[in-house]
C-alpha cells in the first residue's frame, strides 16, 4: 500500500545546515558584486536592515507554524486564514519562486565552471547540475537533507575561513594590485556612502534576492522530527549568522580589496584571491562559490517539489503530481519543476549576459508577495485565534508594529525595483503571473462547481 505522507527524515543537524545554507546563497557569493559596485561600503547597512527584517519574518513564519504542526507549508496557513483562492496562488507563487531562484543559481553555476573553462557555453554546466541534482533527491529527503549539510558546511568553513585569513592579511598590510589591505579603505574611497542615497536603496534589490530561501527552514517542518524544538533554534539563530556570514565577510572583502576595484559581473570573492595573486586560493573559493550555487539550486527542486505535493493534495494541481516513491518522494512533483527550471538552459543559450539580473528581479518581486502574505497571516492569526497565541512558546517580538514595520520596508523595496532600469521589468511583467494565476483558479472553481451540480 502506497503511503500518503512525507517522510519525517530530516534531523536536527540537517534543519540547523539547511537554515544557514538559506542565508548564505548566490546572491551573497555572486550578487555581492553588482551590490558593491551599487552602494559601496554602505552595503553593510543594507545587509544589517535587510536581515533584521527578515529575522522579523522568520519568527512569524515560525509562530504560525508551530500553532498547528499540521501546517505543511505555506499554502496550508494561508488557505486557512484568507481562503481557497489566496492558497492557490500562494503556493504556485512560491513554486515560481523557487524556479526562479533555481534558475539564478544555474545561471551563476555556468559562469563559475567559465573560471577554470571559459570555452565552455554557460547553459551547459547547469544541465548537467539539474540532472545530478534531479537523480539526488528522486532517492530519499534523507539524501537531500544530507547532501544539503555537507554543502552548507563547505561555506561555511570556507567564509570563516576568509574572514580569519583576510583579518590576518589586513592587520599585516598585505598588498594586492588595488593597493594595501586596510580597514580604511571602508571609508577612504569617496566615504561610507560613495554613491549618495541613490546606489544605497538601489543596492536593496540584490540584497533582498541574497536572503530568498531564508524561510525554507519553515518549509521542513513537515519532514523534521522535532519541529517544536528544532525550528525555533534554527530561526533564533539567523541574526548571528547574517552578522558573520554578510557583513563580516564583506567587511574583510571592501577592506582587502577596495570596493571601487570590485567588478559587478563577477564573485568578490574570488575577485579578492586572484588579486592577492594566491591563484589556487582563488581556485578553491570558486569551488565554494560553485557548491553554494548548487545547493541553492538543490534547495530549489526539493521546496518546488513539496509545494507541487502539497498543491495537489489540495486538489489545486493535477492529481498525479501526489504520487510517492517507495521512499515516500514525491517524484512526478520532482519531473514536473524540474522541467519548468530547465528554461533556464534554454535562456542562458538566447541570451547569456541578461538572465542573472532578470530572474532575481522576479524572484525578489514573488517573494515579496510570499513574505508579505505570511506577515498578514500571522496578524490575522493573532486576531482570530488569541487562545493559540497566548499558549505559543514562540511569539513574534513587537507584535503588531513588527508587522507594520514588514510591510513597510517591502514597500520600498518595490519602489527601489521601479527606480532600477535593469530590475523595473520585472516589477510590470511578474504582476501578469498573478493575473494568469487568478483567471486560471476562477476557472478551475467554474468547472469543479458544474461538476458538482451534474453530480
Amino acid at each position: 500500500m502506497q503511503q500518503e505522507d512525507l517522510s519525517r527524515g530530516l534531523k536536527n543537524r540537517h534543519v540547523q545546515l539547511i537554515a544557514i545554507g538559506g542565508a548564505i546563497g548566490t546572491g551573497l557569493f555572486l550578487g555581492a558584486g553588482k551590490s558593491i559596485h551599487l552602494a559601496g561600503p554602505s552595503i553593510l547597512f543594507a545587509y544589517l536592515i535587510t536581515g533584521a527584517i527578515g529575522f522579523l519574518i522568520m519568527r512569524s513564519l515560525g509562530e504560525i507554524l508551530l500553532s498547528d504542526l499540521s501546517y505543511h507549508s505555506f499554502v496550508d496557513f494561508v488557505k486557512d486564514y484568507f481562503g481557497d483562492t489566496a492558497g492557490f496562488i500562494t503556493g504556485w507563487t512560491y513554486w515560481f519562486c523557487w524556479v526562479t531562484i533555481a534558475m539564478a543559481d544555474l545561471t551563476a553555476v555556468g559562469i563559475y565552471i567559465q573560471y577554470w573553462f571559459p570555452a565552455v557555453p554557460q547553459w551547459v554546466p547547469g544541465l548537467i547540475t539539474l540532472m545530478l541534482l534531479l537523480l539526488i533527491n528522486l532517492a530519499t529527503v534523507k539524501l537531500f537533507g544530507e547532501l544539503e549539510f555537507w554543502f552548507a558546511i563547505i561555506k561555511v568553513v570556507a567564509i570563516l575561513a576568509l574572514i580569519v585569513i583576510g583579518t590576518i592579511m589586513i592587520l599585516k598590510g598585505f598588498s594586492t594590485n588595488a593597493g594595501p589591505s586596510s580597514f580604511t579603505n571602508l571609508w577612504r574611497h569617496g566615504g561610507m556612502f560613495p554613491n549618495g542615497m541613490t546606489g544605497f536603496v538601489l543596492s536593496f534589490q540584490m540584497v533582498m534576492f541574497a536572503f530568498a530561501g531564508i524561510e525554507l527552514v519553515g518549509l521542513t517542518a513537515g519532514e523534521t522530527e522535532d519541529p517544536e524544538r528544532v525550528i525555533p533554534r534554527a530561526i533564533n539563530n539567523i541574526p548571528i549568522r547574517i552578522i558573520i556570514f554578510y557583513v563580516g565577510a564583506l567587511v574583510v572583502i571592501m577592506s582587502i580589496y577596495p570596493w571601487t576595484a570590485v567588478r559587478p559581473d563577477e564573485s568578490p570573492f574570488v575577485q579578492v584571491f586572484a588579486a592577492v595573486g594566491i591563484t589556487a586560493a582563488a581556485g578553491i573559493i570558486n569551488f565554494v562559490v560553485l557548491t553554494s550555487a548548487a545547493s541553492a539550486c538543490n534547495s530549489g527542486v526539493f521546496s518546488t517539489s513539496r509545494m507541487m505535493y502539497s498543491l495537489a493534495k489540495n486538489r489545486q494541481a493535477p492529481q498525479t503530481l501526489t504520487k510517492l516513491t517507495s521512499h515516500k518522494v514525491p517524484s512526478n512533483a520532482l519531473f514536473f519543476s524540474a522541467v519548468a527550471i530547465l528554461i533556464s538552459v534554454v535562456l542562458n543559450y538566447t541570451i547569456p549576459e541578461g538572465v542573472f539580473t532578470l530572474v532575481t528581479s522576479v524572484s525578489t518581486f514573488c517573494f515579496i508577495f510570499i513574505w508579505g502574505i505570511t506577515v498578514l497571516a500571522h496578524l490575522k492569526y493573532r486576531k482570530t485565534r488569541p487562545e493559540l497565541a497566548k499558549a505559543s512558546k514562540f511569539k513574534m517580538p513587537l507584535f503588531p508594529f513588527a508587522n507594520y514595520l514588514i510591510l513597510t520596508f517591502f514597500a520600498f523595496i518595490l519602489v527601489v525595483l521601479a527606480l532600477g532600469k535593469d530590475t523595473r521589468v520585472a516589477l510590470f511583467v511578474t504582476p501578469l503571473w498573478f493575473i494568469l494565476l487568478f483567471v486560471i483558479y476562477k476557472i478551475q472553481a467554474a468547472k469543479m462547481k458544474a461538476e458538482g451540480q451534474e453530480k
